[in-house]
C-alpha cells in the first residue's frame, strides 16, 4: 500500500488558478488502501508527531502555525482531535476566531490574530482564522469591496513577516461538497449527543454556497505563497482528510532539521563546570 501521498498534488502553487468544482472532494486515489488501512497509516504518522513536537518545544527556535478553513461541518474540529490526539498539550494551542469583541473592532482586523500566533517552540492551530475577513465579511457585505479587496495583499505581507521571523505556516482548505454537508447536518440532528453542534445559522449559510465558493477560490489563488502554502484537502472522507493533514505537518517538521539543545555543563550558582565524580564504595546506595 502506498503511504506517501505526494502532497504537492494538493498544494496551490503561487499564481495558480483554482476551480473548486473541478476538484473531487471525495477523491482518495492518492492512498492505495481502504478506510481501515488509512486509519492505521494515520496512527503511524501521529506517533511521529509526538516526538517532533517535543523536539520543537525543546529546541525553542521554530514555530508552527496550522490554519484550518472550510465550509461549515468540513471537519475542522475533527481534524484537530485526530491529528493532535497524542501530543503534549503544553506545546500546542488552538485559537478560535468568532465574532470580534468591541475592543477588537476598534483595531485593525489582524490585531486579534497577531496576538494568537505561535511563540518559539509552539504549535498553534487556527480553527478559522484571519481569512474570515475575506470570506464571511465579503459574502455578507459587512465591509465594502474597496476594503476587503486590499486584504489579500495585507494577509500575504503579514504571513511573509511571520515566516521570515521563523514561523512555518501550513494552511488547509477542507474541501467538501454541498451534499456531504447536508448529510453531516442531518447526522447531527439525528444524534442527541451532537445536537449542540447544530446551528440553524450554519444551515442557513448554505444559501450562500456559490458566493462562498467564489470567495474561497479568490483567497486560495491570491494568498498561497512559498512560505505559506494552501493545501486543498479532499474531505468528504474524514480519514483521508486527517491522513493528508497529518502527513503534511509531520513532513514539514521533519524538514526543519531540528536538534535537541546540548547539555549546559555550567553548574548553577558558581558558574563552574559540572564534573563527573566516581561514587565511593562506602557511599554507594544499598
Amino acid at each position: 500500500m502506498s503511504r506517501d501521498l505526494h502532497l504537492n498534488r494538493y498544494m496551490v502553487g503561487p499564481g495558480s488558478k483554482v476551480r473548486l468544482s473541478r476538484i473531487d472532494p471525495g477523491d482518495t486515489s492518492a492512498f492505495k488502501g481502504d478506510k481501515a488501512d488509512g486509519e492505521k497509516a494515520i496512527d503511524s504518522i501521529i506517533k511521529k508527531l509526538d516526538p517532533l513536537q517535543e523536539l520543537l518545544y525543546a529546541e525553542h527556535k521554530h514555530k508552527l502555525l496550522v490554519v484550518l478553513q472550510g465550509m461549515d461541518s468540513s471537519g475542522k474540529d475533527g481534524t484537530i482531535r485526530r491529528v493532535f490526539e497524542g501530543v503534549n498539550p503544553e506545546g500546542v494551542r488552538v485559537a478560535h476566531f468568532g465574532l470580534p469583541s468591541a475592543e477588537e473592532l476598534d483595531h485593525d482586523y489582524l490585531w486579534r490574530v497577531h496576538k494568537q500566533v505561535p511563540g518559539k517552540g509552539e504549535i498553534v492551530i487556527f480553527n478559522r482564522s484571519h481569512y474570515e475577513s475575506v470570506l464571511v465579511e465579503r459574502v455578507h457585505g459587512l465591509v465594502p469591496e474597496k476594503v476587503w479587496s486590499k486584504r489579500y495583499r495585507q494577509i500575504v505581507d503579514f504571513e511573509r513577516m511571520l515566516n521570515e521571523e521563523g514561523t512555518t505556516i501550513l494552511k488547509f482548505f477542507l474541501h467538501i461538497d454541498k451534499q456531504e454537508q447536508e448529510k453531516r447536518f442531518q447526522d447531527r440532528l439525528k444524534n442527541p449527543a451532537k445536537h449542540w453542534k447544530f446551528s440553524q445559522l450554519d444551515y442557513d449559510e448554505r444559501s450562500y454556497w456559490k458566493d462562498y465558493t467564489s470567495a474561497y477560490e479568490d483567497a486560495l489563488e491570491r494568498t498561497s505563497a512559498d512560505g505559506a502554502p494552501w493545501f486543498i484537502v479532499p474531505s468528504n472522507h474524514p480519514w483521508f482528510r486527517d491522513l493528508v493533514v497529518s502527513q503534511a505537518i509531520v513532513k514539514s517538521l521533519e524538514g526543519l532539521g531540528m536538534r535537541y539543545p546540548k547539555l549546559d555543563t555550567e553548574k548553577p550558582g558558581d558558574g563552574g563546570p559540572l564534573k563527573e565524580t566516581k561514587t565511593k564504595q562506602s557511599d554507594a546506595p544499598l
